[in-house]
């Protein structure tokens, strides 16, 4: 059934459950969407998506579930040698929109890890029961499951969108301190970031946005804050404060120098020694 009602803020159309053991395929194909909204749960197995063009395949494994919206293109398939099992509902509603972005759906994405749960199955499995039996305030007991079931997603989302974080905050902390310890020696950002399990373009792209300046930026910044300050408080050579901070070319820090200092050292030290 599919169907658009908005006298209500929120309506649970129909749900069910697919196992695929004994069909090789089973394929849906809705160029045009339909009028309500629907939730794929994928339990077990895989599904393959085409979201927004039928020739980009988009594998979405066990633990996600994926959301459409109304008269969004719907192509996927289903294979029997994955063994995939699936639970779906359709609703409407006049809030839809704004109930999903509440419990942490965003408009325009469609995946969602939430994990695998026997929660999940077993409040699908109370709505099928409640569509099949139609009791008294049925429709009621319905939008509070699927509500049950938004809320136990968003917790989920929630939960994991934390644990990212705090994965994130952790390795670029360690990357902080590790730098901050070692600036003065040959540091390769490609064999640190493999180290920690990293790639190399997810790695400086997150440390430029937690930190200001890619690891590279970050280092220099250091070293020349180092000489600076051994320019101001010692008599060292800058041959020798050029070594003590990591660059065994004289020339290429004096230039380097200059370039984040506007002065050359000598000239930096003139100048700090004439105040």
């Amino acid at each position: 059934m599919d169907f658009k009602d908005k006298s209500r803020p929120l309506i649970v159309g129909s749900c069910g459950t697919y196992r695929l053991s004994r069909h090789p395929k089973l394929p849906t194909y809705r160029p045009r969407g339909r009028l309500d909204y629907q939730i794929i749960y994928i339990t077990a197995g895989c599904g393959h998506f085409h979201f927004d063009n039928v020739n980009n395949e988009t594998i979405v494994p066990a633990g996600n579930v994926v959301l459409y919206r109304p008269k969004e293109l719907q192509k996927y398939e289903y294979y029997g040698e994955d063994k995939t099992e699936v639970y779906w509902i359709h609703f409407t509603g006049s809030n839809v929109k704004n109930i999903l972005r509440q419990y942490g759906f965003p408009d325009k994405e469609h995946v969602f890890q939430v994990g695998t749960s026997n929660e999940y199955e077993q409040i699908f499995k109370r709505i099928i029961i409640e569509l099949q039996r139609c009791q008294d305030n049925y429709e009621e007991m319905l939008v509070l499951l699927l509500r049950h079931l938004l809320i136990s997603f968003h917790r989920e989302l929630t939960r994991e969108h934390i644990l990212k974080n705090e994965y994130l905050d952790h390795e670029m902390d360690n990357a902080v301190t590790f730098f901050s310890e070692n600036y003065n020696q040959n540091i390769n950002i490609d064999d640190y970031a493999a180290s920690r399990g990293m790639s190399v373009s997810w790695f400086i792209r997150n440390f430029k946005k937690y930190t200001g300046s890619t690891p590279m930026q970050f280092i220099v910044g250091i070293r020349i804050n180092n000489a600076q300050m051994l320019l101001e408080t010692t008599t060292y050579s800058i041959n020798e404060i050029s070594k003590i901070v990591g660059y065994d070319n004289q020339l290429y820090f004096s230039r380097l120098f200059h370039k984040l200092k506007g002065y050359s050292p000598r000239e930096y030290r003139k100048i700090k020694n004439r105040l």
